[in-house]
C-alpha cells in the first residue's frame, strides 16, 4: 500500500477532522451562550432543585464581564430555540445525500460548512431582532449542517481503500467529538471574561477562514486531485474498482428494501437517543440532581466526549488492523464494535442513576459510558461504505434522517419524566435510554451485513469483499 504520511488521502482525513470540529463548535456553542443570554430569573432555574444531594459551593469569585444583552425568554422559549437546530437538520439529510453523488461532497460539504458559519455570525443580530429570527437562523444552520455528514461519506465512497475505511472516516468524524470537548469550556470562558456575542463572532470566523482552505486544498476524487501521486491514485482507484457502481439512476426501491440498511437505521437511531439526551441533559443532571454547576466546571462536561474522541481513533485504527492483519471479516468487527459501542454505554448509564451522591463516580460512569460510544464510529457508522460505496452518502442521509429524531424527542420526553427532579424519575430516563441502546445492539447484531449489496454495483453483479 501506499504510505500514509502526507498523502492526498491522508490530508482529506485532517481537513475533514477541522471541519467537522467547527461544526460541532458552531451546533454546541449555543447551548453554552444561551445560559447568559438569558435574564437570570427568566431560566430553567424555577425547577426544583432536589435535596436529596448537598450543595458543593465551589464558586470561584472572579469579576465576570455582564456586559452582554439579556432577553427575558421562559423555559419553554428556550426548548424552541434548542430544538431549532434539528428541524432544518433533519430535512436536508437525503437531499444532501442525493446532490453529493450528482455534484459531489466537496462543494456540499464546503458550502455546508461555510453557510453556518455565516449565519453563526449572524446569530447576535437575530437574537436582537427577536426570537423568532433567532429559531429562523438556527433552522438554518440545521439546513447547512444537515447535508455534511452525507456529502463527506460520498467523498469517501471515492477516497477510502476497502482496507483503510476504519482509519480514515474515525479521524474525520473525530472531529466532532473534539470540537465538542474544545468549545464547551471554551465558550464558557468567552462568556465568563467577555461577552456572549464573542462566541459566534469567534467560531463563526473560523468557520470562514476553513472554508478557503478547503476549497483550495480539496478535489471530489483522486483522479481530479491537483497533486496527488501517481502511486496512491492508482492504488486507491484500483481497491475501488469492483466496488463502484457506474448507473446513473438511484436505486430506491431495493435499497429501501435492504435489510441490512435498516440494521444500521434501528442502530443510529438507538445511538442517538442516548448521544443526544445526554448532550442536552447532562448539566441538568448535574445541577439540580447532584447540584453541582458544569457551568461552573466546563472541563468536567467535557471529558466524557474527550474519552469518546481518543476512542474513535483508536477502535478506528483497531477495527483496520483486525480486518487487514488477522484476517476478521468485515461483518464481524462492525458487529462486535457496535455491540461493545452500545451495550457499555447502556450498562454504565444505568450505573449512573444508582451512586447517590458520589459526584466523581457519577463524572466518571458517564465519561465510560460516552468514551464506549467512540467504538460505534468504526461499527454500525461507517457501514454505509461496506454495504453499498456508491450510494453511501444518499444511505447515510436516509439513516441520519432517522437519528436526527432522537435530537427532537429525546430531551423532550426526558424533560417531561423529570418534572419533579426526584433521583427515581431521572433513573427512569437513563432505563428508557439503555433499553433503546439494547435493542439497537441486537437488531444490528443479527440483521447487518459487511459485503456490497448486489443492487449497490451495477449490472448487479455480485463482488464479495
Amino acid at each position: 500500500s501506499v504510505p500514509a504520511c502526507c498523502s492526498a488521502r491522508y490530508n482529506l482525513a485532517l481537513l475533514a477532522c477541522f471541519g467537522f470540529f467547527l461544526l460541532y463548535a458552531l451546533r454546541v456553542n449555543l447551548s453554552v451562550a444561551l445560559v447568559d443570554m438569558v435574564e437570570p430569573n427568566t431560566s430553567l432555574a424555577k425547577n426544583v432543585t432536589s435535596n436529596v444531594c448537598p450543595e458543593h459551593s465551589s464558586t470561584i469569585n472572579t469579576p465576570r464581564n455582564t456586559t452582554g444583552v439579556k432577553y427575558s425568554w421562559d423555559a419553554d422559549t428556550q426548548g424552541w430555540i434548542l430544538g431549532s437546530f434539528f428541524y432544518g437538520y433533519i430535512i436536508t439529510q437525503i437531499p444532501g445525500g442525493y446532490l453529493a453523488s450528482k455534484i459531489g461532497g466537496k462543494l456540499l460539504l464546503g458550502f455546508g460548512i461555510f453557510g453556518t458559519a455565516v449565519f453563526t455570525l449572524l446569530t447576535p443580530l437575530a437574537a436582537n431582532l427577536g426570537v423568532g429570527y433567532l429559531i429562523a437562523v438556527r433552522a438554518l444552520e440545521g439546513l447547512g449542517e444537515g447535508v455534511t455528514f452525507p456529502a463527506m461519506h460520498s467523498m469517501w465512497s471515492s477516497w477510502a481503500p476497502p482496507l483503510e475505511r476504519s482509519k480514515l472516516l474515525s479521524i474525520s468524524y473525530a472531529g466532532a467529538q473534539l470540537g465538542t470537548v474544545v468549545s464547551l469550556p471554551l465558550s464558557g470562558l468567552i462568556c465568563y471574561y467577555m461577552n456572549w456575542v464573542y462566541v459566534f463572532y469567534i467560531f463563526g470566523a473560523l468557520g470562514v477562514l476553513w472554508w478557503f482552505f478547503w476549497m483550495f486544498l480539496v478535489s471530489d476524487t483522486p483522479e481530479t486531485h491537483r497533486s496527488i501521486s501517481h502511486a496512491e491514485r492508482e492504488y486507491i482507484l484500483s481497491s475501488l474498482k469492483d466496488q463502484l457502481s457506474t448507473q446513473k439512476s438511484v436505486p430506491w426501491r431495493p435499497m429501501l428494501e435492504s435489510l441490512p440498511l435498516w440494521a444500521i437505521v434501528v442502530a443510529h437511531f438507538s445511538y442517538n437517543w442516548t448521544f443526544y439526551t445526554l448532550l442536552t441533559l447532562l448539566p441538568t443532571y448535574m445541577k439540580e440532581i447532584l447540584r453541582f454547576d458544569a457551568q461552573e466546571n466546563g472541563f468536567l462536561s467535557a471529558l466524557p466526549y474527550f474519552g469518546c474522541w481518543l476512542c474513535i481513533i483508536l477502535s478506528g485504527q483497531i477495527a483496520d488492523y483486525l480486518r487487514e492483519k488477522q484476517n476478521f471479516s468485515t461483518v464481524c468487527v462492525r458487529k462486535c464494535f457496535t455491540l461493545i459501542g452500545m451495550i457499555g454505554p447502556a450498562v454504565f448509564l444505568v450505573a449512573a442513576g444508582f451512586i447517590g451522591c458520589n459526584y466523581a463516580l457519577a463524572v466518571a460512569f458517564v465519561t465510560i459510558s460516552t468514551t464506549l460510544g467512540g467504538f460505534c464510529t468504526s461499527g454500525y457508522s461507517i457501514n454505509h461504505l461496506d454495504i453499498a460505496p456508491s450510494y453511501a452518502g444518499i444511505l447515510l442521509g436516509i439513516t441520519n434522517s432517522f437519528a436526527t429524531i432522537p435530537g427532537m424527542v429525546g430531551p423532550v420526553i426526558a424533560k417531561n419524566l423529570t418534572q419533579n427532579n426526584t433521583v427515581e424519575e431521572w433513573q427512569m430516563v437513563f432505563y428508557i435510554a439503555a433499553s433503546i441502546n439494547l435493542f439497537g445492539a441486537i437488531f444490528f447484531a443479527l440483521f447487518a451485513s459487511g459485503e456490497v449489496q448486489d443492487w449497490a454495483v451495477s449490472g448487479y453483479h455480485l463482488h464479495r469483499n
